[in-house]
């Protein structure tokens, strides 16, 4: 089970909701992402930063195999599952990437990585509906995201008739 952060993470979220400007969010967003990468133990964390040295090395391949592990050794922790869904994202294998996005989701529903990577992975697959409510969500949580200008808003409901 992963370190309960949860108190922590909710002031982090609540900081970058407020932040005056992107520079600080980037800052409280490095924060958050120090707590969603804190494993449940001392081989789990080994694991995870095997995966992501090789991932930031474009080893995509040996970094799917070590989340895989991570994730039958930790089945329980989001992380595991949001890297190993980057990996397939950064592979263009969006199918494939969103059922990981979703695990992470139900795990940790906060996790505005796996919330913005959903929305990007359904960008990806044409699904521009799902995507706009995925960013939506992410964004709610931080405004300052990257993928914040992939994001349009609703268009308004035309007014028919008058007013009663």
């Amino acid at each position: 089970m992963a370190p309960d952060h949860s108190s922590t993470l909710d002031a982090l979220i609540s900081q970058v909701q407020t932040a005056p400007d992107e520079g600080t969010a980037s800052e409280i967003s490095n924060q958050l992402w120090e707590y969603w990468a804190d494993a449940p133990d001392e081989t789990a964390q080994e694991i995870l930063n095997r995966g992501m040295r090789k991932r930031a090395a474009w080893d995509l391949l040996g970094a799917r195999e070590d989340f895989d592990a991570l994730i039958s050794y930790c089945p329980d922790y989001a992380e595991g599952y949001n890297q190993r869904a980057f990996v397939n994202f950064l592979r263009q294998d969006y199918e494939v990437a969103l059922p990981d996005l979703e695990r992470a989701i139900e795990l940790s529903p906060r996790h505005i990585g796996a919330l913005s990577g959903r929305a990007l992975s359904l960008v990806g697959l044409g699904r521009e509906a799902e995507a706009q409510d995925a960013l939506a969500a992410a964004l709610e949580l931080n405004p300052w995201l990257p993928e914040r200008s992939l994001y349009k808003p609703p268009e308004p409901i035309p007014q028919t008739g008058d007013d009663i």
